[in-house]
């Protein structure tokens, strides 16, 4: 299949989410893909072990995680081994994971032009504020990610809790969606 030069808007309703699966695959999107979205990946690998494989990536990676956001998640007792920005441009050609959901958690992703994802995933926004843009002491700024992790976290034990394989593609979309507003 060609997936190259297919663009549609990331967070439009779609479906793909088989009911059977019992194992399912996460893209976190971010644009720098450097503190929200590598947090996100690494909790929900953590805590989703054997169920879900969650990725990361953004539009324009900045090329390094942020040493607070690898900071904030090895103080949780996570392992920061293997983490890196990438491209999404990874997760959109053929040979590819499957990725069954595609979560963007910054509001400049949620309004950027997405490839399309093989296996057209279904997509929800989790919008954080970007812990990378605050300003201040030391204390403010490790306060700020810290906060984005704990945000990060809930969303994610919210998302393990779903029986995803019981559930209807309209109202698991219903649900990730709830959950990216709480």
């Amino acid at each position: 299949m060609l997936w190259n030069g297919l663009l549609r808007r990331c967070g439009w309703p779609n479906e793909g989410v088989t009911q059977t699966m019992d194992h399912y695959n996460v893209l976190f999107l971010c644009t720098g893909n450097s503190a929200r979205s590598i947090m996100a990946e690494t909790i929900l690998n953590h805590k989703g072990k054997g169920r879900f494989t969650a990725y990361s990536a953004g539009s324009h990676p900045a090329g390094q995680p942020r040493p607070e956001a690898l900071a904030q998640i090895a103080s949780a007792g996570m392992s920061i081994e293997g983490l890196r920005s990438k491209s999404w441009d990874e997760f959109a050609v053929e040979g590819a994971p499957r990725i069954d959901f595609v979560f963007t958690v910054c509001d400049d992703a949620a309004k950027e032009m997405c490839p399309i994802w093989p296996g057209h995933p279904m997509t929800a926004h989790w919008g954080i504020p970007d812990p990378a843009a605050v300003k201040g002491s030391r204390e403010e700024i490790a306060r700020a990610f810290h906060d984005a992790f704990v945000v990060l976290d809930r969303r994610i034990g919210l998302l393990l809790s779903l029986p995803l394989a019981t559930l209807e593609d309209l109202a698991i979309k219903r649900e990730i969606d709830q959950i990216g507003r709480s």
